[in-house]
């Protein structure tokens, strides 16, 4: 033997030092064996393996290419070969050459699998699940494939199917770190955010430090709203892996919630330089920082970012821009990139029940401005023709606010941590009529729930200020101030008569605290603006700054922001030639003392171009007046439709100057004011609830009948 081949020796020795992981003792002897003998298949291919073991890629495709020509069709040559070509980020060639491999080993699982993972790359989702299924058929227990089955489910929004392949792999491999990961991952999707930190812990049991564990195990408790210890998480996996983009991300968001906006931007921005996901979230931080030089920059880019078709978060569209066109984009993106296919409606034509089937469905059954705003609503549905259900996707907060709208639906569904798809699977077995969704593009949608069409009629009302785009929402309840313009709409606009929004009118007002206790000078005109601070903008304050130098002795009464909002304001003010003294920050209180200090106030000031929505009726429901200025978009006239309501249209302006003008007007005329407030006090159809539940029904009877006409 040795006569014929005298490197048999020297090729079997290379081999073994390989498979024993001396990779630099096998390279030496394999370019050994090749320096006797150039033509050495064997030697050729297993340098090009070593050296895409080690990283030298091109090296590699190089090597297992001259072997390749020495023997055209080895398969494991050619598999070599293209699994080379895809850690070269070369999809095509290397789909091909699987390809090849496959037409001489139809049946050989580890190519079908490779083959898979390519297609997945190539975002060919269906194609790598076929791929994947294909390794299965050959190879049940094909561990590599079942895992990456399970990948492929989720990006395919098939979670649950996601989780039995990543049970599978497990039950087959119990050391599987990145299944426990992956498993981890679909968890998250379903909501089961404990489970999931389970998973998470058991895969850096098995790999400890790995970066993307620790960053998904930051998503875990984020979902559980633990955000301190998500923020731990985080840095732990910026340690591993230092300029992290996703978990520089995912830390801005943790520190967004800790309402550490300053430290949030700053993480953001390192998180922009590789991960462009992260503009959303710097954009929301210079808002709540009221940063208004950083808004410029963002403010300049958002039109150019939304129609190269970024996924923007368009709630904070809303308070860069009213421009109806660019939001509906916005929202268009954000439901095309979250929603690359759809499942199959669960619902089909109307149902024919003696009751029509009300559900509403939010992720704000809590201590929330939606959960007060719709309770006496909900309470006034007439139930000779209605039955009402609430479906709850968030945590019990244990507040009396949840309590009391729990108790005024005839049936409550808490479907928090369970999956969107169980969750449309009850409503449909409940055969609800029409699902309300009180969330829109608001933070814990119900998009994926929608997403499923549990109900024959889907609308959105109340909770979002403009369009979702989403094909599975069929309806915008609205009004012809907020809403005159169907173009900007995907859905079909229902006006109602007199005013979208609606409020309970059981809050007490109590006992208003004197000016002193409420930080205010004894005398002097009273400015007023609780609208949280994100809305503010620089044209808007410096507004404001002139008004309060055209009154002398004027105050402006603004909500209490942020540590690292309240200086800005007071150095922007400080800027435009204003005491800092003159702006005065109310303190968190109860609702019935909040309620009553408006009355401390001589008039509450809008902002644009997200204008005051709650706030306003709870200004208007004190007797306070308000002030706004009609704008471009839904949320840009919401102030405008709640004084339509009231009777004031007088307070509705058209542009800044016409605001202004208005502002110094009125602050100069207290009897003008005062008018205005006995109007206020002489009620209007804004705060008869009743009447909007009698309006609100007749939309809902209506939608009922279109869809029964097909």
């Amino acid at each position: 033997m040795n006569s014929q081949n005298p490197n048999q020796g020297l090729s079997e020795q290379a081999v073994a030092l390989h498979r024993s992981g001396r990779l630099a003792e096998a390279e030496a002897l394999y370019l050994q064996v090749l320096a006797a003998a150039p033509g050495d298949f064997t030697a050729r291919h297993l340098l090009g393996v070593l050296r895409a073991q080690t990283g030298r890629m091109e090296e590699a495709l190089a090597d297992i290419g001259a072997a390749l020509k020495l023997r055209p069709d080895d398969a494991d040559a050619l598999l070599n070969h293209a699994n080379v070509l895809k850690s070269l980020n070369r999809p095509a060639d290397a789909l091909a050459g699987f390809d090849r491999v496959l037409a001489l080993k139809p049946g050989w699982p580890q190519a079908h699998n490779n083959r898979g993972t390519v297609l997945q790359a190539m975002g060919r989702p269906q194609e790598a699940l076929q791929a994947y299924d294909q390794a299965l058929a050959s190879a049940p227990d094909h561990v590599e494939a079942l895992n990456n089955r399970g990948s492929v489910l989720q990006d395919l929004r098939r979670p649950a199917e996601a989780l039995a392949a990543y049970d599978q792999a497990l039950r087959l491999a119990p050391n599987f770190a990145a299944a426990f990961n992956n498993r981890g991952s679909a968890l998250l999707d379903l909501k089961r955010f404990a489970d999931a930190l389970g998973c998470f812990d058991r895969a850096l049991a098995l790999r400890p430090g790995d970066p993307q564990v620790l960053n998904n195990r930051g998503n875990a408790l984020q979902g559980l709203m633990r955000y301190d210890e998500a923020l731990t998480v985080y840095d732990q996996a910026l340690a591993s892996q230092p300029g992290y983009a996703e978990a520089l991300n995912n830390r801005g968001n943790a520190l967004q919630q800790l309402k550490r906006h300053d430290e949030a931007l700053a993480s953001f921005d390192q998180a922009l330089a590789s991960k462009p996901e992260a503009f959303g979230g710097a954009a929301i931080a210079a808002l709540n920082l009221s940063d208004w030089t950083r808004g410029a920059e963002i403010e300049a880019q958002l039109a150019q970012r939304i129609g190269n078709g970024e996924a923007l978060s368009p709630w904070m569209l809303l308070a860069y821009s009213d421009d109806e066109m660019l939001q509906r984009r916005c929202a268009g993106n954000v439901i095309a990139a979250r929603f690359p296919s759809l499942p199959p409606p669960l619902a089909g034509g109307p149902y024919k029940h003696g009751k029509i089937r009300l559900a509403y469905i939010s992720s704000d059954i809590a201590h929330h401005p939606v959960a007060t705003q719709v309770v006496q609503l909900i309470e006034c549905h007439d139930r000779a023709r209605f039955e009402v259900i609430g479906v709850g996707t968030n945590e019990d907060d244990g507040s009396a606010q949840r309590r009391r709208l729990i108790a005024a639906f005839d049936t409550f569904i808490d479907a928090h941590d369970q999956p969107a798809a169980a969750v449309a699977q009850q409503l449909r077995q409940r055969e609800v009529d029409i699902l309300v969704d009180l969330n829109g593009h608001t933070r814990g949608d119900n998009f994926d729930v929608l997403s499923y069409r549990p109900a024959p009629v889907q609308a959105t009302w109340l909770g979002y200020a403009g369009t979702t785009a989403a094909p599975f929402v069929e309806y915008v309840i609205a009004d012809r101030v907020v809403a005159p313009n169907a173009a900007a709409f995907s859905e079909k606009i229902v006006n109602l008569p007199v005013c979208f929004f609606t409020s309970d009118t059981s809050r007490k007002i109590g006992t208003p605290p004197t000016r002193a206790e409420a930080g205010l000078p004894a005398d002097g005109f009273v400015f007023c603006c609780f609208n949280n601070n994100f809305k503010i903008s620089a044209l808007v304050f410096a507004l404001w700054m002139r008004l309060l130098k055209a009154v002398p002795g004027s105050v402006l009464w603004l909500k209490q922001p942020g540590d690292a909002a309240r200086p800005n304001l007071q150095k922007a003010a400080r800027e435009q030639g204003v005491d800092p003294a003159r702006l005065v920050f109310a303190k968190p209180a109860p609702l019935d003392v909040h309620l009553a200090r408006h009355r401390l106030a001589d008039l509450f000031l809008d902002t644009h171009p997200y204008k005051a929505h709650a706030t306003a009726c709870d200004a208007l429901w004190a007797g306070l007046p308000v002030l706004t200025r009609y704008g471009n978009a839904f949320g840009a006239r919401v102030s405008a439709s709640l004084l339509t309501a009231a009777g004031l249209p007088e307070l509705i302006t058209q542009s800044a100057e016409d605001y202004e003008t208005l502002a110094l007007a009125l602050a100069r005329d207290p009897a003008r004011l005062k008018v205005l407030r006995e109007k206020l006090a002489a009620g209007s159809p804004l705060f008869d609830t009743p009447r909007m539940a009698r309006d609100m029904e007749a939309a809902f009877e209506a939608m009922l009948a279109a869809a029964a006409k097909g």
